[in-house]
């Protein structure tokens, strides 16, 4: 497995649950659960990805802008879920703040998958592809235990 196949695993689950969320009414437990696995999902994903796919693209020039792009995104994302954090999930609020965190999310997916990804294989080499996706998994699957 290489390091673009293993953000896409994580990627189709955050699609899948931003979906499932928003299929969800008012402060049910479906919402509630729904939300609870995009935001863990999230959480850990933006952690590992920041650590073992940014981090080292930073250390290459045409890596550098790429990153920081991404970076904020996850820091969009995060703000978003904070939001949605302090707002009671039967408000027409929550909702309104959900659809922008589901569209911010598969703006970011697309666009990594799109974009992000052609350039930092032109970037990495074949070793550094799978040695990052090795360590991604592990800090992935670290942060999704805590």
């Amino acid at each position: 497995m290489n390091i673009f196949e293993a953000l896409r695993e994580s990627h189709d689950r955050q699609r899948r649950y931003a979906e499932a969320m928003l299929q969800t009414q008012g402060a049910s437990d479906e919402r509630a659960e729904a939300y609870r696995l995009l935001k863990e999902e999230l959480q850990a994903h933006e952690t590992a990805e920041e650590r073992h796919f940014y981090v080292p693209l930073m250390a290459h020039d045409n890596g550098v802008d790429l990153s920081r792009h991404g970076i904020a995104e996850h820091h969009e994302m995060d703000e978003l879920m904070e939001e949605l954090d302090a707002t009671d999930m039967s408000s027409p609020a929550w909702l309104a703040t959900a659809k922008k965190l589901s569209h911010k999310v598969h703006h970011h997916l697309e666009e990594e998958e799109q974009k992000f990804f052609q350039m930092a294989g032109k970037i990495l080499d074949a070793k550094q592809k799978k040695t990052l996706a090795e360590h991604y998994v592990k800090e992935l699957e670290e942060q999704r235990a805590e």
